[in-house]
């Protein structure tokens, strides 16, 4: 049982109460200089979300020791991709793996996109995460090819419309087993945020505006995905709610904690007592947990999800590439700053850039050595609970 949750059953509270009292609104977070270019000033600090763990294989420890600090922070970069050829360059790199939009998928025949994901593994000493947006609706990206499925999959709203949970469970097994067929084995869903009103910008992803709905939803999908042992992310930490589109700006939230840990943050604790791989971090100011830092940026946000919510798997930012963080950072790449956050696994396209910043911060002392080892650590663990490393030496 999680930490928070199991102390608000012993006070005889709900878990939102029990996460607001969990929650210090004194805390300052200041970031450290030079990790990125603000329009705020940034001071050094040191944050604790991302601590050393020893695995539970010692065989992760000993091929984690075989990895250059070069080839270590490669596995901490999902590469953005929409380029077949760009994917088995940064694959030959040592990527962690690859996020893969709809452009590779376009026009292929099943045989072809296995031929090229099987491609990219070749390519991998370390087998990577192929991963997808194929959350159903208005967000796919394999299903959009009419070669590899009649029609693209029902938003998960929808299906509980026509079918109710049958028809959602039934949906996910198929599309775990559609994905896993073609070489995929990550599917960067469920979409755990509640949105207030059907105009709100990500409401057309999202399963209900409320929250307990939504959290029975995420549960239900998860444990059918680790049964099929097709990864998965809950998105977007700490919940959209009615933000604008980070894709375009920068946005802001002003709610109060208190909102949150009672609506936004159940869905999430719901996946991940279902045993959820990973969460992705939105790129949105949440002013009562950092008012400076994104989310993604910011290690208030990861300190919350670590301690608050006991999170221990594999905490991925959302696209780095997006209009907010390109704003936010006046175009320069943001990985030592979302490193330092307290992420594990870096979203972007920017492969040979964020790899050699990681490095570098690294070597001048910026960037921690064991912090970088605790993220592939993690990331390890996640591959290997995959079925990925089975033949690694």
């Amino acid at each position: 049982m999680l930490p928070a949750v199991g102390m608000a059953i012993l006070c005889g509270c709900s878990f939102g109460e029990e996460i607001t009292a969990m929650h210090d609104d004194s805390r300052v977070i200041e970031y450290p200089e030079g990790a990125v270019t603000t329009t705020t000033e940034t001071t050094v600090t040191t944050t604790t979300t991302n601590v050393w763990t020893p695995p539970d294989d010692p065989s992760l420890t000993e091929l984690l020791d075989t990895l250059s600090l070069e080839r270590k922070a490669a596995q901490m970069i999902l590469v953005g991709c929409t380029d077949q050829n760009v994917g088995n360059d940064v694959c030959e790199k040592g990527a962690g793996g690859l996020c893969l939009f709809a452009q590779p998928f376009a026009y292929k025949t099943a045989d072809e996109v296995r031929s090229m994901t099987a491609g990219f593994q070749d390519a991998a000493r370390i087998p990577l995460l192929l991963s997808v947006d194929e959350e159903g609706g208005s967000v796919c990206r394999v299903s959009l090819n009419p070669n590899l499925r009649e029609t693209n999959f029902w938003s998960p709203r929808f299906l509980f419309e026509q079918g109710g949970w049958d028809l959602i469970r039934s949906d996910t097994e198929e599309k775990a087993a559609f994905l896993l067929d073609l070489g995929l084995n990550v599917n960067l869903a469920p979409v755990c945020d509640v949105p207030f009103n059907t105009w709100d910008f990500i409401y057309p992803r999202c399963f209900s505006i409320d929250a307990e709905e939504t959290a029975e939803y995420i549960d239900t999908v998860v444990s059918i995905m680790k049964e099929q042992k097709l990864g998965c992310s809950l998105k977007h930490f700490p919940g959209y709610g009615g933000s604008a589109d980070t894709h375009l700006n920068m946005a802001y939230d002003a709610r109060e904690y208190s909102e949150f840990a009672s609506r936004d943050l159940l869905p999430f604790l719901a996946g991940i007592e279902a045993g959820a791989d990973s969460v992705m971090v939105t790129h949105n100011i949440v002013e009562c947990m950092d008012s400076e830092q994104p989310a993604s940026l910011s290690p208030e946000v990861h300190r919350i999800l670590r301690e608050e919510l006991g999170f221990r798997g594999v905490i991925i930012t959302d696209d780095l590439g997006m209009n907010a963080i390109t704003q936010f950072t006046n175009g320069q790449n943001p990985a030592v700053a979302a490193v330092l956050a307290g992420n594990d696994l870096l979203c972007y396209a920017d492969f040979d850039g964020s790899v050699a910043a990681i490095t570098e911060a690294v070597r001048d002392g910026t960037i921690d050595e064991d912090q970088l080892d605790a993220s592939v650590l993690r990331i390890l663990k996640w591959k290997q609970s995959l079925g990925l490393l089975e033949d690694v030496s």
